[in-house]
């Protein structure tokens, strides 16, 4: 008999409010390092005013920046849970709107794209599921910024284009980007499957800790290299110049169409912002450090 799980929407609201608040831990290592690595004295300074924001917004509970972001929130369903109550997405909404009404954050969601009226509470969020292995359910939140979103882009290269031409169109997309995406960044790249998929896995790559790198040796490598270009680009914190363009690259693929290579970069500001809960059927929801 499979396992009963009813989607907490408080817990979603918690979620909401540790996100927009704490940096993960990764994050704040990988900023700590770059700073002990930089020896640009305005890029120095800007990632030691950085890392104060970061402690003064968990010591406080506040916002680590104005934009709270759009609410992206990534479920890993075992497929031995049967979820009960409200249909998913409304718990997930209802949960969105406690954090951003009750937690007075700015909300940012229009209802419509053209005719641009505000929804008042920061819904829908943007949900994506997959179903796993097992009996466990994983609620992921992250608000994500418009600033690093809008500097994102997707290309459908041709096979031909091949490592280089990845490489390439990365290397342009951070260039481009210059100030604007807030960095130091963290820059997620997906490969293959379709359009939408590698899109898809740009935004979930960005999800995946700092010092974790992709299993696979080519993609290892292939990450190393995008980090260190990256890095000599020049771009720097705040777009003022030094090493620490880039914090870290993830890099997710997926099979694809022979006649294809989709190549997805989505860029995330410094404010890299998630926070996870799990439910097991023994225990009940635990959000996780």
């Amino acid at each position: 008999m499979a396992a009963e799980c009813r989607i907490d929407p408080d817990v979603v609201k918690e979620l909401c409010l540790r996100a927009v608040s704490r940096l993960p831990a990764d994050v704040l290592r990988a900023l700590e390092a770059a700073l002990e690595r930089e020896k640009d004295e305005t890029a120095k300074r800007i990632l030691t005013l950085t890392l104060d924001n970061a402690r003064l917004a968990a010591e406080r509970g506040r916002p680590l920046c104005q934009d709270t972001g759009l609410a992206v929130v990534f479920v890993r369903l075992g497929q031995g849970v049967r979820l009960v109550g409200a249909e998913l997405a409304k718990v997930i909404d209802e949960g969105v709107r406690r954090a951003y009404v009750g937690g007075h954050l700015r909300r940012s969601v229009v209802a419509d794209p053209l005719l641009r009226e505000n929804t008042g509470d920061n819904t829908p969020a943007i949900l994506h599921v997959e179903v796993v292995p097992g009996d466990e359910v994983e609620l992921t939140v992250a608000p994500k910024g418009v600033g690093s979103e809008n500097m994102s882009r997707l290309a459908m290269l041709k096979p031909a284009d091949g490592r280089n031409g990845v490489i390439d169109f990365v290397l342009e997309t951070v260039s481009q980007a210059g100030p604007n995406a807030c960095p130091p960044l963290v820059v997620g790249v997906g490969l293959g499957g379709n359009l939408e998929w590698a899109a898809y896995l740009a935004k979930k790559a960005l999800l995946r800790p700092l010092d974790v790198p992709n299993e696979k040796p080519h993609l290892r490598e292939l990450e190393c290299e995008l980090l260190a270009r990256i890095n000599q680009l020049g771009v720097g914190p705040q777009g003022l110049g030094g090493y620490t363009t880039a914090l870290g690259v993830a890099v997710e693929a997926f099979p694809t169409h022979i006649g294809g290579l989709p190549v997805a970069v989505n860029l995330q500001c410094h404010a890299a912002r998630h926070a996870s809960a799990v439910w097991r059927k023994d225990t009940g929801w635990e959000v996780l450090s």
